[in-house]
């Protein structure tokens, strides 16, 4: 029986699930190859070929490039019906770029790469006039942006109870869906950032939750999901709590020390964001992994190892799936894609704007989900 928006998000409606889907630009087209696999093996599991990830999961949340697949999915699209609209929405969003060397667009391409107006009418296409507080949206959802004017990050939640959503401190409910999306995917010299109502007056400025530590969400969630401090009030616990977190894919770094010797200002300024990025999305996989007994825990590096064993509290607080893919020319040409890659496409790969490989990077996706197994879903 497919459960309601109050059923989902009751502390006292049995274990609670959790969706967790990272930032990355245009790579968020892998992510959708996994969740395509998710999907299967949970209509497979429950007998439904119509079941959707919004039936299953009782709290869905994304950053950036995740908050628009986590709001479709909310919103009770299917896998399919997003890679299509995905697929669509790629091509426009990272199609139109400011030039620089036109005098009238030259202030534009100084604030941002890309012209926004693209992103914001197809997310206005996408999810129409729903605001975070419509009953259309059937699971707990969860949209992570950063508030730049005040250096906070925001997870817009749906839950009615929320501090912010219908009350003195904030009307969060009326926030439309593509703005929040919009919040959430504003990534600094991409896109302008999005400026919104947030009640008593008051104009936010927000950009890319991923300029923040929950580019990968799923500490974020937990915490959004278990803290007094927000209304969810979900018990932890093995038994209690599980979440499903997805990546967009990884870069592998592998730098002779004559580079690092030889690096100017530009190329440590390009190389910063991704390193740091990278490093908060490993922080969260290191505290899920220690609070959990994860079957796909990954080694960490040498001397923490995978953390098999190690529990914070000695024992389990929670079941933790994680799904990722190194972008790397080995892994990529052991996916039995029917093509050779060298380094060339990894670095055209891991480019979060590159548009025109949207295909092949749902291509690669969809041929790593092998890594996710039914047992992980017993």
């Amino acid at each position: 029986m497919k459960k309601t928006l109050a059923e989902h998000l009751d502390p006292s409606n049995g274990p609670k699930r959790i969706l967790s889907l990272d930032g990355g630009g245009i790579r968020g087209a892998l992510t959708l190859g996994y969740l395509k696999k998710i999907e299967t093996i949970l209509r497979q599991k429950e007998k439904d070929p119509e079941l959707l990830l919004c039936d299953h999961f009782d709290l869905i949340g994304g950053t950036s490039t995740g908050s628009i697949i986590a709001t479709g999915l909310a919103i009770g699209m299917s896998v399919d019906d997003i890679v299509k609209m995905y697929m669509e929405l790629g091509g426009k969003i990272f199609g139109k770029k400011h030039d620089w060397w036109k005098p009238w667009e030259t202030l534009k391409f100084l604030k941002a790469g890309y012209d926004y107006s693209a992103l914001e009418s197809n997310l206005k296409k996408a999810f129409g006039d729903l605001t975070l507080g419509s009953d259309q949206i059937r699971t707990g959802l969860c949209i992570v942006a950063k508030r730049a004017d005040t250096n906070s990050v925001w997870p817009l939640i749906n839950h009615p109870n929320g501090k912010f959503f219908d009350s003195a401190l904030g009307k969060n409910k009326n926030i439309h869906l593509w703005q929040a999306v919009r919040a959430s995917s504003a990534a600094p010299t991409y896109f302008v950032p999005q400026l919104i109502d947030v009640g008593d007056g008051q104009r936010a400025a927000f950009v890319d939750g991923g300029v923040s530590m929950a580019n990968n969400p799923a500490l974020t969630l937990l915490m959004v999901a278990t803290l007094n401090g927000f209304p969810f009030h979900w018990r932890m616990g093995e038994e209690n709590l599980s979440i499903v977190s997805v990546g967009t894919g990884y870069s592998i770094f592998k730098k002779k020390t004559d580079e690092i010797e030889e690096a100017w200002l530009g190329t440590w300024a390009a190389a910063v964001p991704d390193m740091l990025m990278q490093d908060a999305s490993w922080q969260n996989q290191i505290m899920l992994q220690w609070l959990s007994d994860s079957p796909t825990a990954h080694t960490i590096d040498m001397e923490i190892g995978n953390l098999k064993g190690d529990h914070i509290g000695g024992k389990p607080m929670l079941k933790y799936l994680r799904y990722n893919f190194p972008i790397t020319e080995n892994d990529l040409n052991g996916l039995g894609l029917g093509r050779s890659f060298d380094q060339k496409d990894v670095a055209s790969i891991t480019e979060m704007s590159n548009a025109e490989n949207r295909e092949l990077l749902y291509q690669i996706g969809t041929a790593a989900s092998t890594s996710v197994l039914p047992v992980h879903f017993s």
